[in-house]
Formats: structure tokens, C-alpha cells, sequence
């Protein structure tokens, strides 16, 4: 006999209502309740009062869909789902009416896991044996919304790939320290959509920002024991729901759409982290919260030959079933719904190769590549890749279908070995900086589809990477073991803090040729939030777990010098439209006839690529790149000749023959150079610098004034 607290049947009156859509829908009068399980032998409908009492309404069946619909029920109202079916581990069936299940198409969710014994569906001491303690009060409850919203005049910035500028950013960490916004704000998606926070994107010329994810997650126990939270967010339960513990009000649908409509009239796009390549379930020993008490074989990949265990290409235990109908069903309707109702301008994908594999390998022409290539809801919006996962040839950078971007992670090893001056060539250089044409090209790919980054969430901040050449996770309780320990970092001399000069000068000026670099190659630039004004998590480059002021962006010691570095080379960006071309340049690392001409410091072409050294040139030629394409040559916009000396000494560059007597402007050089025009054709570029020269027009104009680009403070 079960020991199964029973809850109280429902004395109101119900329907049968409708088995799609799936999930809780209002319509004003009542709310029509849908569920689909093809192992269940019967579902309840679990309705919780103010008090969280229960009652239960049995579902009624049509084919693997369950529903009901139940008069006068209204926004706010809490639920849940109990199975009852088949409990055979072994199998890899785990039906258990014990555990509460959230609603997999639940558009908000309330409440955390506090991890008492009940939300298992197994007993903790014997794996295979069914644990019948009820979970109700320690797990989260869906939430019924009101699905209308006054969305005004609200439309899609739509910017063009070539205008993009992306910000990563953390809802909470973004708002939780910013001495401008209120202080019931900090934190919340009402936070982000602060003017204080609006002015500060827009100032800095960033057209999208790209939210950690923002589905509902759960904290996971070993963190929760440590006195730790899973800050970042990559532990998803509820993929329609936006995460509650980000809304100030309580009330985070209409929260995060106000936040939206807020970001959009700032002309700003909205792109989601979205983590569908696994659940916050975990594997055969962690607890049912929902997918697995529904339908385990048909939601989650399980050991063909011992299904009482969970395929693993994550390293979360478990991983989504991309191959299931249900699964591709659930993944294709959220996209559409954040898209549709949420008003999201795109997505990127974490891990995005798992979601793509067959039995064992990533397989190009899988069924969700095909879903999301034919989908019209979907063609209008930004897709991107993170292409590789933990599993056996699951790195796929440079392999994603033609529609996709993808986070080029060769940009981020290349740009980071250039600037230490080991393992990257000029050659490697020029591939990344012209939008890595070796990796997209041949597969008739745009420069789009690389999405170059130095630094991201998971790693070390730009401060970071230039002071510290170890990293320093002891906070996060694992004994420094977690997190990359091939950073491709240099701390120009010193371990960490340091009140060193001429260290504090290196480490400056080695970020500004990160940002330099990164905003002006071809491709899609991705900004980490924060690195604009020199944010340090002192050193931890896994800073997942940490909730705290380690992680959150620290406002009030700002390097006002490094924010204005990056708005100049954004704005350089936005008004030069050779570095960030539709098309591939022509011959991109040609040394004569294309639209790039890459020279030594000689000013003569590399007949060595791997021989050229720690110092190249390369000039853009906009007028070469105009006439290739067609385009009139007032649209063309100015040439610009960069020079990159990652050498520790000074070194002198002749610009080739046929520059030699034009008339250059020198407009940024990191390490803080005088502007001017260079007379003989010889331009001297200090140690482990860049300089950016723009062309002039043949004659001058009758009154000239040179506004300096913002190259002082060497301050980090």
C-alpha cells in the first residue's frame, strides 16, 4: 500500500478541454490545462490555494496528450502534475504519483528546490526502490499567467549582422552593484531596463545584449552546501518560463516583456542564452522534478543497452533527447514562443553540438537542424551557435549549417596567443582578423557567421587575462580544481594585484589591443559585460557559483579611461564600413591586389606567413573593396591601415611603396601615441601596441582639426 498523501478532489466544475496548446492557457473565463506523457497510465492536475493546500482534477486522455479545463481558474493560480505509470529504473521508466511535476510548458514558475529527501524519486539509500515521500512542499509550482500585455509601439530593432555589436551580460550581475538604480531594482530584468542602465549600452554603442540564460534554473544542493548559488544560470527546468528569482515585482512575465519593450525603443536587441541540451534533473541519482517522472525514455538520451542510466555529452548527467517528438516539439515551441510572445530578437545555444548528435556522433543533417532551417517563425532571427560539446568529436567550430553564427572559439585562442607573444603566427592573425575565411569560406559561409570574442562569462575577464597567468578558483570549493587551466593568459610580470607602473601601463595598454583587435576584424564582435570598465573577478575564471560581488560588475571603481577607449573603437566601427563587410574582402590575406595588403615592417608583402614574426600590417582598402563590389565610391568610406607590434620593443613600420606618399592620419594607438600625419612614410609603433592609420584626402582641407582619441590613463 502506498504511503502517498492524497490530496482533496476538486468540488468545482471541469471540462474536458482540449489537448493543445499544451501547457496552463486563460482565456478570461476559465484555464484549459495540457500535458502529454505516452507511459502514463493516469495524470492529476495538482491545484494549490494561497494556503498550499491541494486539490486534484483528474486529466482525461487523447492519444499522449492529458487535459482538462477548469472554470473560473485565474492568473496566479499555483499547479502541478502527478503520474501515475510505471516505476522501473531498470528500464528506464520512473513514474512515481509521490513527486509533483512542474509543467513542462509552464509560462512561470514559483519557488526554489530546498532538496529534502522527497524530491527523489528513488530512495537515497537503494537507487531502485521507490521513494513515496510526497514532494509537493519542497519543489517550485507552475504559475498560470495573464497572457495579455500592452506592448505599444513596440518593435524589432532588426540590426543587421554587419551593425552588430554584442554585450554579454548577466541580468542580476549587471544591476546588483550600479549606484544609479534604485535599489528594490537591483538585479531584476526592471533593473536592466533602468535609463541609467539603457544610457550606459547606448553610450557605448553595443546593439545587442546577449542574456545569461534566463529560463527558470535551479540551484543545485553541493552548491547550496557550500553556501554557493548556480549564478550563471545553466540549469534549466522551465524553458517557457522566465526565471523568477530576476523579477522585482513577482510578477516576471509581464516584468521581462516590459524589459524587452524598454531595450527595443532604446535600440537594443534582446538575445537569449538558451540551455537545451540538458535539465537540472541530473542522472540516475538526481531528483524528479519533472521531465523524468513523465515520459524519462522519451525526454532524456539513455544507455541503449542499460536504461536505468542517462547519456552524458554535458557533464551535467543527463542530456535532452533531440531525437524524440516530444522533445523537438517542446524545444521548437519555446523558440517560437519567446520569439512570438516574448518579443526576443534571438538565441544562442549552449553546447550547441549535443543537440545535434545521433546515437554517438554529431550528425550534420540532424532532425534539428532541419526544424529550425525550415521554421518561418524562426528565419528572421538571430541564431548562434556554441559549437562543441564534452563528447568524442563534438568540437564543430566552423561545421554549423550555412543559417547559423557560431562563437568562433579559434578567435579567442589566436587573438589571446597573438598578444603574449607565443603560439599564435601572423598568419593565424590574419585569418582571425579578416573573419577567419580558413574556418567559414569554403563552405560559402559570410563573415556573419563568426562571432569573434577575447573573453566571455566562462573564462577570466579581460583584466583578468592580462594579470593573472594562473587561475585562482579556491572560493568556489573545489580546491582550485574547476575551471580551464590553459587560459592562454599573460600577467605582464606580476601575479595579480600589483602597484607596479610600468606593470599597471602593460596590463592597460594590453587591453586596449584586445578591444582593438576584437572591434575592428571582420565578423560579429561579443563583448564580455564589464571588461569596458576593467571588472576582475580577481583571478577565478569559473566563477559559476559565485553570487556575489566577485562576480557582479563593480560600477563604482570603473576605468573611465578603458570605457572611453571602447566607445571610440565602437564608434570607429560604426563609421568605417571596411571592417565590418557583408562579403568576404577580397584575397583577404593577399599582399597585392585584393582589399588587404598585409606587409612587414619592412613595408614588404610576408613570403614567409610563418616566419613574419610579432609585427605585421595590413591596410584595408575601401575604395579596392567598393569598386569589387559594385558599390559607388562615395558609399565606400575611408581606408585604414592597422599596424600590430606584439614585440616588447618599438618598432618602426615603412608603409608599402605605393603608400609611401599618401597622407595617413594615425587615429587610435593603445599605447597613447600623438595623433598626427605621418610625413615620411615610417611610423613608429611602440612595444606590444597597435595603431590604427585612417586615409586622407589628396588635398588638405583649408582648416584641419585633429581630436585625439581617447589614449590616456594606463591605470587597468
Amino acid at each position: 500500500m502506498s504511503s502517498l498523501r492524497r490530496g482533496r478532489p476538486y468540488q468545482g466544475p471541469v471540462a474536458p478541454g482540449l489537448p493543445r496548446p499544451l501547457g496552463a492557457h486563460y482565456d478570461g473565463l476559465g484555464t484549459n490545462f495540457a500535458v502529454t506523457s505516452e507511459v502514463a497510465e493516469a495524470v492529476d492536475l495538482c491545484l494549490f490555494d494561497a494556503r498550499g493546500r491541494e486539490t486534484r482534477v483528474a486529466m482525461q486522455p487523447t492519444g499522449p496528450a492529458w487535459h482538462t479545463y477548469v472554470p473560473g481558474t485565474e492568473p496566479g493560480q499555483r499547479y502541478g502534475f502527478r503520474v501515475h505509470g510505471p516505476w522501473q529504473p531498470a528500464a528506464g521508466l520512473r513514474c512515481n504519483a509521490a513527486k509533483l511535476l512542474i509543467d513542462p510548458y509552464a509560462r512561470a514558475i514559483d519557488g526554489d528546490v530546498d532538496w529534502h529527501r522527497a524530491v527523489f524519486g528513488h530512495k537515497l539509500d537503494a537507487p531502485h526502490a521507490r521513494n513515496d515521500a510526497d514532494s509537493a512542499r519542497h519543489v517550485p509550482k507552475s504559475v498560470v499567467i495573464n497572457p495579455w500585455f500592452d506592448w505599444g509601439a513596440d518593435a524589432r530593432p532588426r540590426t543587421p549582422w554587419t551593425d552588430t555589436v554584442l554585450y554579454e551580460l548577466h541580468v542580476k550581475g549587471a544591476t546588483a552593484l550600479h549606484p544609479a538604480v534604485p535599489e528594490a531594482l537591483r538585479g531584476t530584468y526592471a533593473g536592466l531596463a533602468h535609463p541609467a542602465m539603457l544610457e550606459h549600452l547606448q553610450r557605448l554603442g553595443v546593439t545587442a545584449v546577449e542574456l545569461l540564460p534566463v529560463h527558470q534554473f535551479v540551484h543545485d544542493s553541493h552548491l547550496l552546501e557550500r553556501g554557493l548559488r548556480n549564478y550563471w544560470g545553466y540549469n534549466s527546468i522551465g524553458f517557457f518560463a522566465p526565471h523568477h528569482g530576476y523579477a522585482a515585482s513577482g510578477k516576471q512575465v509581464a516584468e521581462f516583456k516590459a524589459m524587452v519593450r524598454a531595450l527595443h525603443a532604446a535600440g537594443i536587441e534582446v538575445i537569449l542564452d538558451v540551455v537545451f541540451n540538458h535539465t537540472a534533473e541530473g542522472n540516475h541519482l538526481g531528483p524528479t522534478l519533472c521531465f523524468k517522472g513523465l515520459d524519462n525514455g522519451r525526454y532524456y538520451r539513455l544507455v541503449e543497452d542499460d536504461p536505468q542510466y542517462y547519456m552524458d555529452f554535458t557533464g551535467t548527467g543527463n542530456t535532452l533527447h533531440m531525437r524524440s517528438p516530444h522533445v523537438l516539439q517542446l524545444v521548437m515551441d519555446s523558440l517560437r514562443y519567446w520569439v512570438l510572445e516574448m518579443h526576443v530578437d534571438g538565441f544562442r545555444f549552449d553546447l550547441a553540438s549535443a543537440l545535434a548528435r545521433d546515437r554517438h556522433h554529431v550528425d550534420d543533417w540532424s532532425p534539428f537542424f532541419d526544424v529550425i532551417q525550415q521554421d518561418p517563425v524562426l528565419a528572421d532571427v538571430k541564431r548562434i551557435a556554441e559549437p562543441w560539446d564534452l563528447g568524442e568529436g563534438g568540437y564543430r567550430v566552423g561545421q554549423f549549417p550555412a543559417i547559423w553564427s557560431e562563437w568562433n572559439g579559434c578567435y579567442r585562442d589566436d587573438v589571446r596567443d597573438w598578444w603574449r607573444g607565443e603560439g599564435a603566427t601572423a598568419r593565424e592573425l590574419a585569418h582571425r582578423f579578416t573573419g577567419s575565411p580558413d574556418l567559414y569560406a569554403a563552405a560559402r559561409r559570410r563573415p556573419r557567421a563568426s562571432v569573434n570574442f577575447v573573453t566571455a562569462h566562462d573564462g577570466f575577464t579581460l583584466r583578468d587575462l592580462v594579470s593573472y597567468n594562473e587561475k585562482h578558483n579556491e572560493a568556489n570549493g573545489e580546491d582550485n580544481r574547476d575551471g580551464e587551466s590553459h587560459n592562454r593568459s599573460w600577467n605582464c610580470g606580476a601575479e595579480g594585484p600589483s602597484d607596479d607602473p610600468e606593470v599597471l601601463a602593460l596590463r592597460a595598454r594590453q587591453q586596449r589591443n584586445f578591444l582593438a583587435t576584437l572591434l575592428l576584424s571582420q565578423g560579429v564582435p561579443m563583448l564580455c559585460a564589464g571588461d569596458e570598465l576593467g571588472r576582475t573577478q580577481q583571478g577565478n575564471n569559473n566563477a559559476y557559483c559565485q553570487d556575489n560581488e566577485l562576480s557582479w560588475i563593480d560600477w563604482k571603481n570603473a576605468d573611465a579611461a578603458l570605457l572611453d577607449w571602447t566607445r571610440a573603437l565602437i564608434e570607429l566601427r560604426r563609421t568605417h564600413p571596411i571592417v565590418r563587410r557583408t562579403h568576404w574582402l577580397h584575397d583577404p590575406l593577399g599582399t597585392g591586389g585584393g582589399d588587404a595588403h598585409w606587409f612587414r615592417p619592412d613595408g614588404e608583402p610576408p613570403a614567409d606567413w610563418d616566419g613574419a614574426g610579432h609585427s605585421i600590417g595590413v591596410q584595408l582598402d575601401a575604395a579596392e573593396a567598393a569598386r569589387r563590389d559594385g558599390a559607388p565610391e562615395r558609399d565606400a568610406g575611408d581606408s585604414l591601415v592597422l599596424l600590430f607590434n606584439a614585440w616588447w620593443e618599438p618598432v618602426e613600420f615603412r608603409l608599402p611603396a605605393a603608400l609611401a606618399h599618401a597622407r595617413w592620419q594615425r587615429v587610435l594607438d593603445s599605447a597613447g601615441a600623438p595623433l598626427h600625419e605621418p610625413s615620411d612614410g615610417a611610423v613608429r609603433v611602440e612595444g606590444r601596441s597597435l595603431s590604427v592609420l585612417k586615409l586622407l584626402p589628396p588635398e588638405p582641407a583649408e582648416s584641419v582639426t585633429t581630436t585625439a582619441m581617447p589614449n590616456e590613463g594606463e591605470g587597468p
